[in-house]
């Protein structure tokens, strides 16, 4: 039998090629996958032989568009791929969204920003719901996916109203951390801080870093202390700028002037803090404490191991995933999820030196 998708040109074979080899219509070809009880047995089996031989398979995914959905969920990424896979964090929250895909049958869609806009990027993802993550509720990626239509949950953002979203409590940890190092006798700090982009100029600081240095702030009143005693640095969230950031201030710095303690606001900065630290000779935490933000897996076998809070990334992936299936069933929505957080202590912090 002729094998009408070969010889020409190494096209994919189409269904009208299956419906002139096996002499049907286009439609029993349609009823031999989708419906195969309007068609005859022996039709059936002949359409599909014709199918293997010429290697045809039917589109899914234009069949799924067609009917409205793709049994994939979408994450709408604030950066680019490159950059996110840099970041072990979104390793452990992506691992959670991929258990609930797995479990419910979906695929999972990462959807970075298309020429740096996010907004540019939703029109073009196939996907039947978003995770959104790290966006506040007044961007134009929001309003643009109510506008639509599309169901989605909000992650590491400020609370909406009428939309499901997932928070964990920043504002205790970030609180609980720079209370152990109060009272373990530091008095001058180091904020290694996430770079809060442009916007914060305007706006101020905005989600979860917000309520990071609302927490800082509230333990350093519990101490008599300000930020005007603090050194606040900000920097992009990479270990390679955690680690140039402290190097440039302790390097040279005087012992009785330079920071006892660096609060980083997340691991991957403290990372790099504690490479820094070594470099220049300092010890950790006889010279110098360090804390991070997250509780990586790489924190408890680093050395020294680091002091952070620790925060369920993984399961905050799931959770958004959950409440996305049940967004996209139409099934009752769920409220705003704050997730706990926890003070991890280990070897990087210490009594402040004398």
């Amino acid at each position: 039998m002729a094998a009408p998708g070969r010889g020409t040109g190494g096209r994919r074979p189409t269904s009208q090629d299956v419906a002139t080899a096996a002499g049907v219509s286009r439609s029993a070809v349609s009823f031999a996958f989708n419906d195969p009880d309007r068609i005859s047995a022996a039709t059936r089996e002949r359409i599909l032989a014709v199918a293997e031989e010429i290697g045809y398979a039917p589109n899914t995914l234009a069949r799924m568009l067609k009917a409205g959905q793709t049994r994939s969920l979408g994450v709408l990424l604030p950066q680019s791929l490159a950059k996110i896979m840099e970041n072990p964090y979104y390793s452990r929250f992506l691992m959670g969204v991929g258990q609930v895909c797995d479990r419910e049958g979906f695929t999972l869609l990462l959807t970075p920003p298309v020429g740096d806009s996010m907004l540019k990027a939703i029109p073009y993802a196939g996907a039947d719901g978003f995770i959104v993550c790290g966006l506040e509720n007044d961007r134009g990626e929001v309003a643009e996916l109510r506008r639509r239509g599309v169901p989605f949950v909000l992650v590491d953002s400020d609370p909406p109203e009428g939309v499901p979203s997932v928070d964990v409590d920043d504002d205790g940890g970030a609180r609980e951390v720079v209370r152990h190092l109060l009272q373990r006798g530091h008095r001058r700090l180091m904020v290694l801080s996430i770079d809060p982009g442009p916007e914060v100029a305007e706006h101020g600081y905005r989600g979860p870093l917000a309520r990071r240095m609302v927490g800082i702030t509230r333990s350093l009143e519990e101490a008599g202390l300000g930020w005007d005693d603090v050194r606040l640095t900000e920097v992009p969230c990479t270990r390679m700028d955690g680690y140039n950031a402290v190097r440039s201030l302790f390097h040279g710095a005087s012992p009785d002037l330079r920071p006892t303690a660096v609060v980083a606001l997340s691991d991957v900065l403290a990372i790099g803090a504690v490479d820094a630290l070594r470099d220049l000779g300092l010890s950790i935490p006889e010279e110098v404490s360090v804390t991070g933000y997250d509780d990586l897996p790489e924190t408890s076998w680093m050395r020294p191991r680091l002091t952070t809070v620790r925060q369920p990334i993984t399961a905050k992936g799931r959770t958004a995933a959950d409440y996305l299936i049940s967004a996209i069933r139409g099934e009752d929505q769920h409220p705003h999820q704050v997730l706990g957080t926890g003070l991890i202590v280990r070897d990087s912090t210490g009594p402040a030196p004398e």
